[in-house]
């Protein structure tokens, strides 16, 4: 079955960086889109980034130019490069995977970021 699995959220100062990890199990990793979603508390789920099979990426506008998505299709993970990290970059942050013939969406269980002095 599809399980991802997140890594690499932690507590971190304003200004600080972290990078997080979602290893992938279960799926063909090149035929599938992925993406980083997150939720902070009494807020909707927002997608941050989102990268194509082809290496393709987007950002939500609160992240451009700070966070970086990329892939390593050996390694069937996804990474989240986050910089310049904002208190309002709290929530907890979902890997989410979706094939690319299909409109499903398979999630992570989350990991935690917190950025606070």
């Amino acid at each position: 079955q599809v399980q991802l699995v997140e890594s690499g959220g932690g507590l971190v100062q304003p200004g600080g960086s972290l990078r997080l990890s979602c290893a992938a199990s279960g799926i063909d990793f090149s035929r599938y889109d992925m993406g980083w979603s997150r939720q902070a508390p009494g807020k909707q789920r927002e997608l941050v980034a989102f990268i194509t099979n082809s290496g393709s990426a987007n950002y939500a506008d609160s992240v451009k130019g700070r966070f970086t998505i990329y892939r390593d299709n050996a390694e069937n993970t996804v990474y989240l490069q986050m910089r310049s990290l904002k208190p309002e970059d709290t929530a907890v942050y979902y890997c989410k995977a979706r094939p690319v013939w299909r409109l499903i969406d398979y999630w992570g269980q989350g990991t935690q970021v917190t950025v606070s002095s």
